[in-house]
């Protein structure tokens, strides 16, 4: 069932956001260049992408990008929201926090491949991932709508202040302050910063890095409820994310993943996982 489901999906007249597979990787790309910027439409065409991505057993990483070398994307499309009622600019950011949620809480690893300009609603959308890589001097990072007299409205100011701090969070979008990648690793935001010669060796490379966490070397269900573990837990009682950890963990107990990796630890030899 779930094979034909992502069929259909995969079928789409996607234009906004390019999907395709790569073994046990699906690759979600932003695509409107050169900016990338996103509007209602591309944000429906992300949320299809991310539930094709969540259903498709195959599929163990999500990568997220833009298209081109210049942008992985400048946030929000402002042609679009200075046209637009109060209304719709309301129900536009929630449907966009509704999708950047179901991202987050997805239980398989997500990586942000930061090609170009990450800016504004652009950085929120990385912020989303669990993991965040950018390729070295391509382009600037930072939250700047305070310049246009509003507030980072797509999770930024809550998935910011998670990353780096209260002080340091309110400096960075009070001030709208842009900042290059290196910066933005040693602030905490990114995870790493590759060299690559264009953007497309810096996707191999992103390839690469992610395959690490596909089966047969990693069991993928262990990564990706570590992930729903961390995600969700640090934002409950401790106590419950306690509780949650349990379940999870009774969850992989029961997988096949876990009972090679028992009995290969017992056997002295390498595991070799099935993400089942």
């Amino acid at each position: 069932m779930a094979e034909a489901m992502v069929h259909n999906w995969t079928q789409l007249d996607q234009k906004l956001v390019l999907y395709r597979t790569d073994g046990a990787l699906a690759i979600l790309t932003l695509n409107d260049p050169p900016a990338n910027t996103y509007s209602y439409e591309m944000m429906q065409e992300l949320d299809r992408s991310i539930l094709a991505a969540r259903m498709d057993d195959k599929v163990q990483v999500i990568i997220i990008t833009g298209n081109g070398e210049k942008f992985f994307s400048a946030g929000a499309n402002i042609q679009m929201l200075a046209n637009v009622t109060p209304t719709f600019k309301y129900y536009f950011c929630l449907h966009a926090n509704e999708t950047l949620s179901r991202l987050e809480q997805t239980p398989k690893l997500v990586v942000a491949a930061i090609n170009g300009h990450c800016v504004g609603g652009g950085l929120e959308v990385a912020m989303s991932a669990d993991i965040r890589i950018a390729r070295k001097a391509a382009g600037k990072m930072g939250l700047p709508e305070v310049s246009l007299g509003v507030l980072p409205g797509t999770g930024g100011t809550q998935r910011l202040v998670r990353i780096v701090g209260k002080p340091k969070a309110i400096e960075l979008m009070a001030t709208g302050e842009l900042f290059d990648f290196d910066r933005g690793h040693e602030l905490g935001i990114l995870n790493h910063v590759f060299e690559a010669a264009t953007a497309e060796d810096f996707m191999q490379q992103v390839l690469e890095y992610s395959r690490q966490f596909t089966s047969p070397t990693r069991a993928a269900g262990a990564v990706g409820r570590i992930k729903r573990s961390v995600q969700t837990g640090a934002e409950i009682p401790f106590e419950s994310a306690l509780a949650l950890e349990r379940e999870l963990q009774q969850q992989l107990f029961q997988s096949e993943d876990a009972k090679e990796g028992l009995d290969a630890y017992a056997s002295k030899r390498k595991p070799v996982f099935k993400g089942k």
